[in-house]
């Protein structure tokens, strides 16, 4: 199910027909590269609270389905369902179980009633949507009084240091744009949700080569799917360049890239 454009969304990012294509090939390979997924998803795990009962939980954004049977450990009692806009995670993930029900769903449009679960719970997921105003609505809509909307996204400045060595290579980006911090939080104030957290945490992997960080993006699926990306191949020249150019964040510990993560817990309390 794609959502219609909104009046809202974001100018910029990437087309989500594009994104859940990218992440359905990245399928199998998703789970072996994905360790500041797991990381981020169990910190958010971390901060529902604890007082949190459920009857029936969404993963919004499931992918391979790590945190649907996270969820369904902690939640034993509770209905749980998995939702993605990739149908190839989406296949992925459910011969591994943890959910009832696993169903191909966008976060702007989510194909279920009003009030009809507890918890949302959406962990690096969200990034990708053009209107965070209408996913919030969405999110809004479905849950219960009392309800929950625990999630991860990223924010503006992600990749920074991928972003400027390619613009001091070629003068593009090269690298996902996603609004900022100052917006997500505009937008969480006006949503009705009553702010339980949001926050920014940076997250630095490190790297002793360039080339295993665009490998590791490729196998996530999250390389550059910007609008207007530069298209054909990247010739010898401009990649020794890019790595000449990424040199220059070397630390003790290797080639550092930050990943902007913002954390946010949101209550609807009617």
């Amino acid at each position: 199910m794609l959502a219609v454009r909104a009046p809202d969304h974001e100018a910029g990012l990437p087309d989500k027909r594009q994104v859940a294509a990218s992440f359905s090939r990245a399928a199998a390979s998703y789970d072996a590269v994905a360790e500041l997924q797991r990381a981020v998803g169990t910190a958010l795990a971390d901060r529902l609270p604890m007082d949190l009962e459920p009857e029936r939980w969404l993963d919004l954004g499931c992918g391979t389905g790590y945190f649907s049977r996270i969820l369904a450990n902690r939640f034993d009692s509770a209905e749980g369902l998995a939702m993605d806009i990739a149908e190839g995670m989406l296949q992925h993930a459910r011969p591994q179980g943890g959910a009832s029900a696993f169903v191909a769903g966008d976060a702007e449009c989510l194909p279920l009633h009003a009030g009809s679960v507890d918890l949302i719970f959406s962990s690096l997921a969200l990034q990708w949507c053009e209107d965070f105003r209408a996913v919030l609505s969405e999110a809004h809509r479905v849950l219960r009084p009392g309800g929950v909307l625990a999630f991860t996204s990223l924010c503006s400045g992600t990749l920074h240091e991928l972003r400027d060595s390619w613009q001091a290579v070629d003068g593009h980006s090269h690298v996902n744009r996603f609004r900022s911090v100052e917006r997500y939080r505009q937008l969480c104030t006006a949503s009705g949700f009553r702010l339980g957290c949001l926050d920014v945490q940076p997250q630095v992997l490190h790297f002793a080569e360039l080339r295993q960080l665009t490998y590791e993006l490729k196998a996530l699926g999250a390389h550059n799917l910007n609008p207007g990306r530069p298209g054909g191949l990247t010739g010898r020249a401009r990649i020794r360049a890019l790595i000449q150019a990424y040199e220059q964040f070397r630390t003790p510990l290797g080639l550092p890239a930050t990943y902007q993560v913002v954390f946010g817990v949101l209550h609807k309390d009617r």
